[in-house]
């Protein structure tokens, strides 16, 4: 089985969030280590600009270096008027297969409304990018969104819950992302589920609420993932918090959700590793 990340961050310069780890540098050699010792076959990296205005061209490069293991969501700020004549040619970096969006910064909370936002769908549902998105705040635009744009595939970040909460509190916008599984345009990364709990591994009491997510939206549109560096535990208990701690999830299903479903999605075709059994 093919164990492939929806979402982590390198960065070389600049100061991450509070939430992640506080180092000046992850590189794509030392998030191959850790991958090496979860047993995670690639990764779909996600530039953050804010931290590291050089984030793109690092991702790219290390998707460049590897291609068996990284491909790459990358970021452009839609309220530069250069960044429209970038989405043509958007997959003609190495590893450059889609687009991602947070949204976090004061200035940018209000693009999903303001009009910011608005060239950016149908421009990537031209060139046929997927788009992530941490859109808990504003799933009623996400829902507007797919539905005006039915051939654009969005994805929404950190299993669509409320990204700031934990436990219950996390789950308070369920039964609106649930609803959004009935538009076959839109998809969940179930990333930094362990964060929403204040449990100990396995984070049992945040089982139930990933399990309605996941027969909502079913296998080929729920992606494992982790956000490595803000996780609370270690990489490989983020993989077998899936691959052993969910019972409901085995077989060709658990294949799927653990890195099958997001490639097909994306159009990510994995290299075979030179050192692959």
């Amino acid at each position: 089985m093919k164990i492939v990340d929806a979402q982590v961050h390198l960065w070389a310069t600049g100061k991450p969030s509070p939430h992640h780890r506080q180092v000046p540098a992850f590189t794509a050699e030392d998030l191959l280590e850790e991958m090496r010792e979860a047993g995670v076959d690639g990764v779909l990296l996600h530039p953050h600009l804010h931290w590291d205005s050089n984030a793109n061209a690092l991702a790219v490069n290390a998707a460049r270096r590897y291609p068996e293991r990284f491909a790459v969501l990358g970021e452009l700020p839609p309220d530069h008027e250069e960044s429209r004549a970038k989405i043509a040619g958007w997959r003609d970096q190495p590893g450059m297969l889609g687009l991602r969006f947070a949204l976090v910064r004061p200035e940018e909370r209000t693009w999903h409304e303001d009009g910011t936002m608005d060239w950016v769908w149908p421009a990537a549902e031209r060139a046929g990018l997927p788009v992530a998105i941490l859109a808990w705040r504003f799933l009623p635009t996400v829902r507007a969104v797919a539905e005006r744009h039915p051939g654009l595939k969005l994805i929404l970040d950190h299993c669509g819950l409320v990204r700031p909460a934990q436990d219950d509190a996390a789950f308070a916008n369920l039964d609106e992302l649930l609803s959004l599984a009935k538009l076959p345009n839109v998809a969940v990364k179930a990333t930094g589920a362990p964060g929403y709990s204040t449990q100990p591994y396995p984070f049992r009491n945040i089982h139930d609420g990933l399990h309605r997510i996941y027969d909502a939206f079913g296998p080929q549109r729920f992606f494992w993932g982790t956000d490595l560096t803000r996780m609370p535990c270690s990489y490989r208990q983020c993989v077998t918090m899936f691959t052993e701690e969910l019972p409901w999830l085995s077989g060709a299903e658990l294949e799927a959700v653990m890195g099958r479903a997001l490639c097909d999605w994306i159009g990510w075709t994995l290299i075979p590793r030179e050192d692959a059994a």
